[in-house]
């Protein structure tokens, strides 16, 4: 016969309640510990949208990945071109396959391998395509500022870069194109089927509406109709719609004014002024 003695049922209670309060309170601290220090190896598709020289040999890189979205990473690039971080890598709009590792809570992540995804072959070599693609990069690096995994998002980004990087001729229309189309998948792409003529494109409600509304953010009738009209444009018809410079940067500036409107502290875009001077 055991001559351990049992605890009073109280007592028991007790003990079981105290070491339940103790197992929790370890169980939380490990679950914050986990989170705030664990590595997640990935392996994924990436787009750069800018790069920041920090120090004598290092960069700090943004990029949109297909896989988790917008990371920043710090990283050392060698002198010679021995290494597998190349510079060249980090142009804005290039397309990489990268290996890293993400840790949470953690605002600079580190890559262990990199490699080119999708070399351009004339971006590079066209003043006015790589004006687009700088235009373009600006452009992401402030609009997905905190943008999360969205597979669909990146894949229409990385098209139409390829479509740009292909084209021979009929593009002076890509940004306008891609910035209509990007608002689909920012949650405020208008509804065409709400126009009707002589209406009014209200850029604050993203909606056409008879009556004028009591703000000033909105498009005049004979805008309204121009916006509707150039939102069906796509990059394979995109050159079938002709317009002068003028009428061009004033479209151009009415999109930005409207991301402007839907996402907290857009700024003006540095870039705007030299694609303003191409296609006279």
């Amino acid at each position: 016969m055991s001559n351990e003695k049992l605890l009073p049922h109280s007592e028991n209670l007790t003990f079981f309640t105290t070491s339940g309060y103790h197992f929790s309170f370890l169980m939380s601290h490990f679950s914050f510990f986990f989170f705030t220090f664990a590595v997640m190896l990935i392996k994924t598709e990436a787009i750069v949208l800018h790069s920041l020289k920090y120090g004598d040999s290092r960069i700090i890189v943004d990029m949109f990945t297909r896989r988790v979205g917008r990371l920043s990473f710090i990283v050392t690039v060698p002198k010679t071109q021995k290494g597998r971080l190349k510079k060249q890598f980090f142009q804005p709009m290039t397309l990489l396959e990268v290996e890293c590792d993400v840790r949470q809570n953690v605002q600079l992540q580190r890559l262990k391998d990199v490699r080119l995804l999708q070399p351009y072959n004339s971006i590079p070599f066209s003043p006015e395509k790589l004006a687009l693609s700088l235009f373009t990069a600006e452009f992401l690096y402030h609009a997905l500022r905190s943008e999360q995994q969205n597979e669909p998002l990146f894949v229409y980004i990385a098209d139409a870069m390829q479509w740009l990087d292909l084209a021979v001729s009929g593009y002076a229309n890509f940004h306008l194109t891609f910035l209509m189309r990007m608002s689909r998948f920012l949650g405020f792409y208008p509804n065409l089927d709400d126009y009707c003529e002589g209406c009014v494109f209200d850029l604050r409600a993203a909606t056409f509406v008879v009556n004028v509304p009591l703000h000033t953010d909105f498009l005049p009738a004979e805008d309204s109709q121009r916006i509707h009209q150039l939102m069906r444009m796509d990059f394979p018809t995109m050159h079938l719609y002709r317009m002068s410079r003028q009428e061009r940067n004033r479209i151009v500036e009415v999109l930005l004014q409207y991301y402007q409107l839907h996402i907290p502290q857009f700024p003006a875009l540095k870039s705007l002024s030299v694609l303003q001077e191409l296609w006279a």
